[in-house]
């Protein structure tokens, strides 16, 4: 939960605009707060407005705009700089606080009005390393369902979250949140709820469908939390699964199946999804981004990139390949 009285009022303003008018999902407001908070805090050690030592503890409540208009485009860079140098924080981390930063001086000055200047109008975003996602081989994925499917106190359930990541490429989010209700068995399909709030339409297989049968069969009916009733997946508890638990299971299977957990997650399993239905499916680019909810085809591209037997055989059937 976010509290919204140890805040500015421009803050929660900003966050409320985003909740409510653009209808940002809870995840992004949670993230905005986070990067913002962040930020705040080191701008008052930037421009010594605070003799607090522990960042941690470095209170943003009584900020004011004044504060805000102090700000210039090196202070940013220099908060980024902090970032890199004090936390080994990634390019894709500081692309995601250069993109919050963004939206939120742009909130300032054209819908808040209450800046005049917007110091991140040229702010630009560090250059990400394109690496290749990594992925489970076909091998691989079989051995992980098969170890998922041995006898343990929660296999039927582990066994469906397992199928239904490496079968349709959904994220850990869209995974915790499904409800019974947005399963349409008859048509074998779901509708998941994804970034940005956007609802899109997973259709399921004959794995996931018999995997998710098999795991209401004996999926818990009485003691269920009021709030957790239509769920999809429970908890021991018998309430909706969290995001940890998911992650949890994951990688206890990833282990018993001697696969290397510092090298593969719940993430990697929708890469591994995609890849291999685009190795083995015959799967248009299109449709690929369609299923995994990507908004830009570009994110989707790198998934084009990860067969190196196709680029192994373009080499080996040049016609060129045989002269000695």
């Amino acid at each position: 939960m976010i509290n919204q009285d140890d805040s500015p009022v421009f803050l929660n303003d900003f966050l409320e605009y985003n909740a409510t008018i653009l209808n940002k999902s809870p995840n992004s407001i949670k993230e905005y707060n986070y990067d913002l908070v962040t930020f705040l805090r080191f701008i008052q050690i930037h421009f010594k407005i605070t003799s607090e030592t522990d960042f941690r503890n470095i209170k943003i409540k009584n900020m004011s705009v004044n504060d805000l208009k102090k700000i210039k485009l090196n202070d940013i860079h220099a908060f980024l700089f902090y970032l890199k140098e004090n936390y080994r924080s990634k390019p894709a981390t500081l692309a995601r606080k250069v993109s919050t930063i963004r939206i939120f001086f742009n909130y300032l000055c054209v819908k808040a009005n209450l800046l005049e200047v917007n110091p991140a109008q040229n702010l630009e975003t560090p250059k990400l390393d394109k690496r290749l996602p990594k992925y489970l081989s076909l091998d691989e994925s079989k051995k992980l369902l098969n170890i998922t499917s041995e006898e343990s106190r929660n296999k039927e359930r582990d066994y469906a979250i397992i199928t239904l990541f490496l079968n349709c490429g959904m994220r850990l989010s869209e995974l915790v949140g499904i409800n019974i209700k947005d399963i349409d068995f008859s048509e074998c399909k779901l509708n998941v709820i994804g970034k940005g709030n956007k609802e899109r339409t997973i259709y399921l297989n004959k794995s996931c469908n018999n995997a998710i049968n098999a795991y209401l069969k004996v999926r818990p009916r009485d003691g269920v939390k009021y709030n957790s009733r239509d769920a999809l997946f429970l908890s021991e508890r018998k309430e909706r699964i969290s995001n940890r638990a998911v992650q949890y299971i994951v990688k206890q299977e990833l282990q018993k199946a001697g696969l290397d957990t510092n090298k593969y997650s719940v993430h990697k399993l929708r890469h591994t999804a995609a890849t291999l239905m685009y190795q083995y499916g015959n799967v248009d680019i299109r449709a690929l981004q369609e299923l995994l909810g990507h908004e830009s085809i570009a994110t989707t591209q790198i998934y084009t990139h990860v067969d190196n037997t196709q680029v192994r055989n373009a080499v080996e059937n040049n016609p060129l390949a045989n002269i000695n």
